[in-house]
């Protein structure tokens, strides 16, 4: 055998060790190998790539228009103006009825949505799910009896850093496109786009209209969802993000039931990262793990013996690097079951098996407030553990939390947004909604109000 006959026949050895030991993963190792192509990939993955169109009458108020002499010379109608916007995505179809998954801010707010699939044919849609959390969406076409392709979700725990994946979206409504490249990273956890930051890093080519479109590997499975770009310029420049295919599963596994919302486990404790300065003095030698903050008394983590200072390390035996790992982890698992986590309590391994259920909705007393106030138009609610956990709350804060703001209302127009948290309104002190009924029942000609919003609090005075 000649040398170059046996480093081939070492290369084939060497490449079969490779695929026995990494799941079939074959580096190429010639040249007619970089020859071959992706179609047979694309020619089964395509018929299951839709194009999601979405679009939502605005209401703009304009204060020329309000003048009667402008009106009069310029010959336009007063009032309110309509505008239509109109957005563009991308999405999956995910069941042969015709059910769809797509990104929460592709059709947030619409009023009409319509899909277009691969072969050029246009349904109207409607909004299943809406999961503003994990920015996911699901709709279902409206008036078919076909049965449609679909595309399979894969285990994304199964991603590698290196695996190639191939986008398929409809970029800059160009019509549907293809681009490859591979995973560049996983467990993306500093990215700041959802509640649940957990998400593959790629450099294939996504730019604005492929959200909501797959990421797919070599099989042909949804690895994930493309959802957001890094960028200076609004184009690609490499560094795109993808919602992994495990958290896909479970928002379109709440649609297939019949669900209009999704529903988690609920911990019931808090969690902080670890920094190097507190990894020195809890003596660990890197800082790694999510912190116990606090736990909240009768939630499952107090049940099942977590405590302040405790070091979550893994879950289900896997790693756990910060606190967005962890929720990722846990909010992904079935309800009903337990989950194994280990954490480090003094320097000692200690196991401990926590339920999975969801947090008590009890005693929210969800009100709009409809008296001539700052607050005509909010939707606010009392701070149960499930709003709590919903709106990432300290359970024992004081207050109310805005639930919902409805346009064209004076809380929309003064400015609250979801999220906020009423604390005092004209020095009384608001524990529950009807505190906040009660001192709105009365007029007033100035509004002393304090908010906390994101974790400041603001302090204001409106005009009545």
């Amino acid at each position: 055998m000649t040398l170059a006959r046996f480093a081939f026949a070492a290369l084939l050895s060497l490449t079969a060790a490779t695929a026995a030991t990494a799941q079939d993963r074959v580096v190429p190792f010639s040249a007619a190998q970089l020859r071959m192509s992706y179609a047979p990939i694309v020619q089964h993955v395509q018929p299951a790539v839709v194009n999601v169109y979405a679009a939502k009458v605005v209401r703009e108020n304009n204060p020329f228009l309000d003048d009667p002499i402008f009106r009069r010379f310029f010959g336009v109608p007063g009032g309110q103006q309509e505008q239509m916007q109109r957005s563009l995505g991308s999405g999956v179809m995910v069941d042969p009825s015709g059910l769809v998954v797509t990104n929460f801010h592709v059709i947030d707010g619409a009023d009409q949505v319509r899909v277009s699939l691969s072969d050029k044919r246009e349904f109207e849609a409607e909004i299943v799910l809406k999961d503003k959390r994990t920015d996911l969406a699901v709709l279902r076409l409206k008036n078919v009896k076909e049965k449609f392709p679909t595309l399979e979700l894969s285990n994304s725990d199964d991603a590698q850093v290196g695996d190639v994946v191939l986008a398929i979206g409809n970029p800059f409504g160009v019509g549907q496109t293809v681009t490859h490249g591979i995973i560049s990273a996983l467990a993306r956890t500093q990215v700041g786009i959802t509640d649940y930051q957990f998400f593959i890093q790629t450099d294939a080519a996504i730019n604005p209209g492929n959200s909501g479109g797959p990421l797919v590997d070599m099989t042909g499975k949804l690895v994930g969802l493309n959802t957001a770009i890094f960028s200076r310029s609004g184009g690609s420049q490499g560094i795109g993000f993808a919602i992994p295919a495990n958290m896909v599963r479970v928002v379109v596994s709440a649609a297939r039931s019949g669900g209009t919302t999704v529903k988690r486990p609920w911990l019931g404790a808090k969690l902080q990262a670890v920094t190097p300065e507190i990894a020195e003095t809890l003596g660990i030698p890197r800082p790694t793990g999510a912190l116990v903050a606090s736990v909240t008394p009768g939630s499952p983590a107090a049940r099942a013996g977590l405590k302040l200072s405790d070091l979550i390390v893994s879950i289900d035996g896997q790693d756990i690097d910060d606190p967005n790992a962890f929720d990722y982890r846990f909010v992904t698992r079935p309800l009903g079951g337990t989950v194994q986590v280990e954490v480090q309590r003094g320097g000692k391994p200690v196991k401990l098996s926590i339920p999975l259920e969801v947090a008590p909705d009890t005693g929210t007393d969800e009100v709009t407030i409809k008296s001539r106030s700052p607050f005509q138009g909010a939707k606010v609610a009392n701070i149960s553990p499930a709003v709590a956990d919903e709106y990432k709350l300290d359970p024992d804060t004081q207050g109310v939390v805005v639930t919902g703001v409805s346009d064209n209302e004076y809380a929309s127009n003064v400015g609250f947004q979801k999220g906020d948290i009423i604390t005092v309104v004209n020095g009384e002190q608001i524990s529950k909604t009807g505190d906040l009924v009660k001192v709105t029942r009365d007029p007033a000609r100035l509004w002393r109000i304090t908010v906390i919003r994101g974790g400041q609090q603001i302090n204001v005075t409106l005009g009545g």
